[in-house]
């Protein structure tokens, strides 16, 4: 029996289910993230202790112990001693904060060690180009190194310092074809670049290095963006130089682009000499300058022999004959002999101090022709040379060898190309790449395996009917006047004119007279969110794989000769067809395709366009089976073949598969698939490049890596997104992100080991989550962030995950305010239910504390943090307010004094972190002083204060606060799809309070009529200029929630034509006016959209409150109790009470409200049976009731002594009564809505909307007026990124 009972012993200790076992990390992770959190937690404890607990200490004895005798209202509880209500009202705020103000001592911390960390991986240390010119000559080591598979077990330091060519000092640790190597990749880099009009053609030669110059293959070559700036100033230091020939020497020499720029130019003009002159008398003349010169360079008597001060006149000679040779053209043959004589006349007779002398440098056969050189060169003018035909002095035109030719393009552009090529390229997102790359090649990675040896990928995307490719009308159709080719032409001036070039337009026109208009969709879809940019993107691993198998290939093959034969490009793509796979998962392929919809034929078009592209898409057909119709679904993979689309695989499915959310859905259907051991998550909104690409096979070794105990299982990726320069609200949203997904990513994975997956573009493990659930969990609701739950699944099944930012993938994201407000109202929705779930549970519960702590503080805990501190606002204006109205405010500060306000000032002044985006703004200063220098960092925080940033980030706080709470309260998540376009239109009135109207608009009335009757009845207000401070950062917490949506809509506030020409057809605010009258006025019923109707739009708003439990609705009551303060409060302070605290006061107030309501139901009955067919009746119902209210408030003004202030004072105590009645009805529906008590809540619910809507466009329509506003609008949407540069394309003008 003793076996089975320690059997049944050990039974029950361990835990039932396998999830969450073994989540221990090592013991020096475990110290990192202790030592980062008790660290964090001292310092917030001794903050908090000494400046908001402590100062309350004294002051809440003082007013426990106090009695108050008097009150503003009718006391129901007058004899309780310890002011319990005072007390709560005083420490309610400060509690809520204390608990809230530990993620802004996150944000705090998270900026310091991100930096540390950061510092550490060497991120930016090639901020710029100057550093990328200063460090590129050890750009080849270090390239081979990481990038290219070594021979030896142990790993090459990145550090070498080492050229691939003879010039360099360093080149002894690289040898001459690895270096080849590096130049090879690096021309594809340019090129890839020039392919997307980043770059131009000059750009791109300047870029390029030269590997294969067959006329001086033992010359050293540098890219000529690092040379070309440097010939000009060894002219200028020479033409001027007072001193020795070994003094210029070692000056010219301690730069050694300085030095290759002089050898270079020098060499290359005596190979293309070599080619163009052919005369033996000619040849004589040429061969005897370039022995003089050698001559001299080598006695160190160069400044003695020649005039070095005409050395500008020779050059600006020789480049204007370069120019003539790189033209090569017939005509041009006098030109050239012109120019050949003036170089020989300027050296012989201008520079050459002693003459024309022979030296004993030549052979006996050359000494004889060079003896008659000073004679002949004596004789120039009477003999002129290279004119002799027969036979010719020259060879022009040139022979048509590529290499030639290229040698002398070069050759022009060494010496044409001056100040111009340190700007080289001009564009900042090349600039960003190339630095970039540069950099990660010195950081921490893998070395590269051959491409045989390598992790085989796959990589998915999911699409449902996004934008693959615009059409040509959509390009050019016009909204509100901006089509979508001029915006982009706007915001990529310098691509556009590259665009061009490429094409060999001179403007848009020639594009249609030339039929280029489907390149010009290509280049404007590629600077979309769409699924062409994507597969373009990803498409690019294919190539890199292809060039680093083609670079694996051992020397003693002559991968040189043999890289353009057939057999070996085949071998090729096996190679990379085994190691990388592409699938596209369209759901609704099959549904376009028999629909004829054009997205299907765009897909088809991508297929064709990329061979390897694999599409999976859902299948739905009928079938009769035993006389019955049912539905059969396959999963099906298609690829391109002769131009149409071929079934490869079919996989009968057992049932509909849409049965959760959509994109994971997507993607379980499809992932079946996909192959290899790795497996990339792209969404159809990112993008890839060449350079990038290039580190796929160091990345996948990290699978191979312990990071701590164990394998990782997921990659996390750094993201780039390039949305920044849409506009104004796209650059914030993209610093945002940026920060979250470099320095807060960082800081997740090392040292709290906390982070999950937030999205694309991470690598899964893909043999462990096939087998362990897949990647994406897709239950309905729950599960709407599909993304974390994938972290989740794998951290609980002893998964890792790690954050590498030595490779990026660029990302989209929203960028206009609608757009990006339904996005964050998807994720706050996401985060509410990870907040109910069970994998977060089981989390928290197997984490040890400080990891638990990382877990809540990085997920959830900044949406409530958020939503809390939007509660201290709230409590502590109601707060406020309970003080004011009961009179405790006035006898505490007679007694007490002020101590208690000074700490609760305090307390409330930490919400301006999150007001004002510094939670997020912390972290990303950091990062940007990190990657571009702190003087950046600093221009970039001031410029997006002045573009309204601090506006965006309290507004957004709004839509999270709301949406999570929500879901918290009542569930009800819902995808919210954004559609990923450009926001170059406007937006209605209507369609703003559609969006905002209950998370914004309503709370932004609440707030300021606490705010007013704060105002109007406080007295520590009145005495304290910091406690205006605070309530000042409310005001504009409100101002923010009621305006930023027509303060960053496109022409929100443009009204100047309405001056011009009120009755023009077409003006917004008019328009926006009509529209919303239109709307709110329409009646609803099935199948009326919330678009058309107000009817349509209030039931949908109330769904939340279909699915919500039992508990969730009476929360939701008891929060709609605080709108009946007001009253009770407001009415014993009108004047018409004499100062009456009696309840018969407050009861009275209820029967006003009670006949006002009964007033609203006779007009509405009135209307309903009146108003169509007896329209004088109705007239006269009307005429009665304002009558009878007219001698009512007469009789009250004139005998009672009601004055117009008690009248402003009750429209502020009976309207949150009214809407608190309105919200507990709506809570009851399903007990009111079969009786007529329902219809009554639907008018009053419309009179509110319609209030709401008329006050907010009144402040509208009068700033529409104002150009000074309108110009203030067009600020905050320029670019975030890029500077606005002039083109040719103009805006169209309006019609009258």
């Amino acid at each position: 029996m003793k076996p089975l009972g320690k059997f049944r012993l050990k039974y029950k200790i361990l835990p039932r289910l396998y999830v969450g076992r073994g989540l221990q990390e090592s013991m020096f992770s475990v110290v990192k993230y202790t030592f980062f959190w008790m660290l964090l937690l001292i310092s917030k404890l001794l903050f908090s202790y000494y400046f908001e607990i402590k100062p309350l200490m004294e002051p809440t004895k003082q007013i426990m112990e106090m009695s108050v005798s008097k009150y503003d209202w009718h006391e129901f509880f007058p004899k309780v001693k310890n002011n319990a209500g005072a007390i709560l009202a005083i420490w309610a705020p400060v509690i809520l904060v204390y608990f809230m103000d530990t993620q802004i001592w996150y944000a705090f911390f998270c900026t310091i060690f991100g930096g540390i960390c950061g510092a550490f991986r060497h991120l930016g240390e090639i901020r710029t180009m100057g550093a990328l010119r200063t460090r590129f000559q050890s750009l080849p080591g270090a390239f081979n190194a990481c990038l290219m598979p070594t021979t030896s077990n142990k790993d090459h330091k990145k550090n070498v310092g080492c050229f691939f060519l003879k010039c360099s000092p360093k080149v002894s640790g690289c040898s001459e074809n690895d270096g080849a190597k590096f130049a090879l990749v690096w021309n594809q880099i340019i090129s890839s670049l020039r392919s997307e009009d980043l770059i131009s053609n000059m750009e791109m030669d300047l870029l390029n290095v030269p590997y294969s110059l067959e006329l001086s293959s033992n010359l050293a070559h540098w890219p000529l963006f690092l040379i070309a700036p440097k010939f000009q100033a060894v002219v200028d230091l020479a033409k001027n130089f007072i001193g020795k020939d070994k003094e210029l020497y070692r000056k010219i020499r301690k730069d050694a682009y300085m030095f290759c720029a002089v050898k270079e130019s020098f060499e290359s003009l005596k190979c293309i000499l070599d080619i163009l002159v052919v005369g033996k008398r000619e040849r004589s003349i040429v061969y005897y300058i370039i022995h003089e010169v050698e001559a001299s360079i080598n006695r160190s008597s160069l400044l003695s022999d020649f005039k070095i001060s005409e050395l500008p006149l020779l050059c600006s000679t020789v480049v204007q004959l370069v120019d003539f040779l790189f033209e090569n053209k017939e005509s041009s043959r006098d030109t050239v002999i012109k120019l050949l004589q003036d170089v020989v006349e300027i050296v012989a007779r201008d520079m050459m101090v002693n003459g024309p002398s022979i030296g004993d440098s030549f052979s006996s056969s050359e000494s004889e022709l060079m003896h008659e050189v000073p004679t002949m060169l004596n004789g120039v003018i009477e003999a002129p040379l290279f004119l002799s035909m027969d036979p010719p002095a020259i060879c022009f035109p040139l022979p048509a060898v590529g290499s030639l030719k290229k040698q002398v393009k070069r050759l022009r552009l060494l010496l044409s190309v001056n100040e111009s090529a340190m700007d080289v390229p001009s564009n900042l997102e090349a600039r960003r790449r190339l630095s970039f790359f540069a950099t990660s090649l010195f950081m921490d990675m893998p070395t590269a395996p051959k491409v045989r040896n390598m992790l085989s990928f796959s990589v998915l995307t999911p699409y449902l009917m996004e934008e693959v490719m615009f059409s040509e009308d959509e390009l050019h159709s016009a909204q509100d006047g901006v089509s979508i080719a001029s915006y982009m032409q706007k915001i990529y001036p310098d691509e556009w004119k590259n665009f061009l070039e490429r094409i060999e337009c001179e403007n848009g026109e020639d594009i249609k007279e030339n039929n280029k208009q489907k390149e010009l969709c290509e280049w404007a879809t590629f600077r979309g969110q769409t699924l062409s940019r994507t597969v373009r993107g990803m498409m690019y691993y294919r190539k890199a794989l292809k060039l680093q198998a083609f670079l694996d290939m051992p020397k003693d093959e002559g991968w040189e000769e043999v890289r353009s034969q057939r057999p070996l490009s085949a071998q090729l793509k096996a190679i990379t067809d085994m190691k990388f796979t592409y699938v596209v998962s369209c759901q609704m392929f099959g549904a376009h395709k028999s629909s004829g919809d054009r997205h299907a034929q765009d897909i088809v078009n991508l297929m064709i366009k990329y061979p390897s592209l694999r599409v999976a898409y859902i299948e739905e057909k009928e079938q009769i089976g035993n006389g019955k119709a049912h539905k059969v679904y396959s999963s099906i993979l298609v690829k391109a073949v002769n131009n149409l689309d071929k079934e490869i695989y079919r996989i009968k499915l057992p049932g509909p598969p849409n049965i959760g959310e959509g994109k994971p859905e997507n993607q379980n259907h499809a992932i079946i698939f996909t192959r290899g051991e790795a497996l990339q998550t792209i969404d159809m909104n990112q993008d890839n490049y060449l350079e990038e690409a290039l580190k796929m096979r160091n990345v996948l070794q990290e699978f191979l890596k312990h990071h701590g105990k164990r394998h990782p299982t997921i990659l996390g990726l750094r993201e780039h997104i390039f949305t920044g320069s849409f506009s104004s609200l796209a650059g914030f949203m993209s610093h945002q992100e940026t920060s979250f997904v470099t320095i807060g990513q960082r800081l997740l994975a090392d040292p709290l080991k906390v982070r999950f997956h937030y999205g694309h573009p991470d690598i899964f493990d893909r043999l462990f989550h096939i087998t362990r659930g897949g990647i994406s969990k897709a239950s309905k609701v729950i599960n709407l962030s599909e993304d974390i739950f994938a972290g989740f699944n794998s951290t609980l099944r002893q998964g890792n995950v790690t954050y590498h930012e030595y490779i990026q993938v660029g990302k989209g994201r929203d960028v206009g305010l609608n757009l990006i407000t339904k996005f964050e109202a998807k994720v706050a929705n996401g985060n509410g239910e990870q907040t109910l779930s069970r994998d977060l549970y089981r989390l928290g519960h197997h984490f040890d504390f400080f990891r638990m702590l990382s877990c809540y503080f990085t997920t959830i805990g900044f949406y409530s943090n958020s939503l809390i501190m939007v509660l201290a606002v709230y409590a502590f204006l109601y707060g406020q307010l309970y003080l004011v109205l009961s009179g405790l405010e006035k006898a505490i500060l007679e007694k007490v004094g002020r101590k208690h306000i000074e700490s609760l000032e305090s307390a409330l002044a930490s919400q301006s972190f999150i007001q004002f985006g510094l939670l997020t703004g912390l972290p990303m200063v950091m990062e940007i002083a990190l990657e571009r220098g702190f003087r950046a960092a600093l221009s970039k925080f001031i410029t997006m204060q002045l573009k309204l940033s601090s506006v965006f980030f309290t507004f957004s706080l709004g839509t999270k606060t709301h949406y999570y709470g929500r879901t918290l309260l009542h569930g009800g998540a819902k995808y919210r799809a954004t559609g990923r376009r450009f926001t170059v239109f406007h937006v209605s009135f209507a369609e703003n309070y559609r969006l905002y109207s209950r998370s914004h608009f309503v709370k932004g009335f609440e707030l300021i009529i606490l705010l007013i009757i704060y105002n109007m009845y406080g007295q520590s207000l009145k005495r304290s200029f910091i406690c205006m401070v605070v309530t000042y950062s409310i005001w504009f917490t409100v101002v923010t929630w009621l305006f930023a949506p027509f303060l960053f809509n496109p022409s929100g506030f443009k009204g100047q034509e309405i001056v011009e020409d009120w009755k023009a057809e077409g003006q917004k605010i008019v328009e926006d006016w009509k529209g919303w009258k239109k709307w709110i006025k329409n009646s609803g019923g099935i199948g009326v959209q919330q678009e058309k109707s107000w009817e349509s739009w209030w039931d949908a708003e109330q769904s939340h409150l279909k699915y919500s439990g039992l508990s969730g609705k009476i929360i939701e009551i008891i929060l709609s109790l605080r709108f009946f303060v007001y009253q009770y409060g407001l009415v014993y302070h009108l004047d018409i009470t004499h100062e009456e605290k009696s309840i018969l006061v407050y009861t009275l107030s209820w029967i006003v409200i009670a006949t006002l309501l009964i007033a609203i139901k006779a007009v509405n009955k009135g209307r309903q049976f009146l108003g169509a067919q007896f329209h004088f009746e109705y007239r006269l119902l009307k005429v009665c009731l304002f009558l009878g209210a007219s001698s009512i408030l007469l009789v009250l003004f004139s005998v009672y002594g009601l004055s117009l202030m008690d009248v402003f004072v009750c429209c502020l105590a009976f309207l949150p009564t009214g809407w608190g009645l309105l919200m507990i009805a709506q809570a009851v529906r399903p007990l009111i809505e079969d009786t007529r008590l329902w219809e009554s809540v639907q008018v009053l619910a419309q009179a509110y909307d319609y209030g709401m809507g008329f006050i907010l466009f009144i402040p509208v329509a009068i700033l529409a007026l104002i150009r000074d506003v309108s110009d203030l609008q067009k600020i905050t949407s320029l670019r975030a990124g890029r500077r606005m540069q002039s083109t040719n394309t103009t805006r169209p003008r309006r019609r009258r």
